[in-house]
């Protein structure tokens, strides 16, 4: 299962999530007999690829702003 796929998140993922969407166009029975997996595969990889970036830059954020806060109470304890 995805996340919503047309999002501001996955804008890099717009070529592929079409190419999914006219897939399942096509119908049921074309889904059903898994046609459309190959394109699933590279919605999913292209996914990931976002999120892991999306993630890489949380988590520089999350240890900038501990670093930050960590040196706030530095200066607090040494003006104590």
């Amino acid at each position: 299962m995805h996340p919503h796929l047309h999002t501001k998140d996955n804008i890099a993922c717009e070529e592929v999530m079409t190419a999914l969407e006219e897939c399942h166009a096509r119908g049921f029975l074309w889904k059903s007999m898994g046609m459309c997996n190959d394109a699933k595969d590279k919605v999913t990889l292209c996914l990931r690829a976002e999120r892991l970036k999306r993630s890489a830059k949380n988590r520089e954020a999350a240890k900038a702003k501990r670093e930050k806060i960590k040196q706030a109470w530095a200066e607090i304890d040494q003006n104590s």
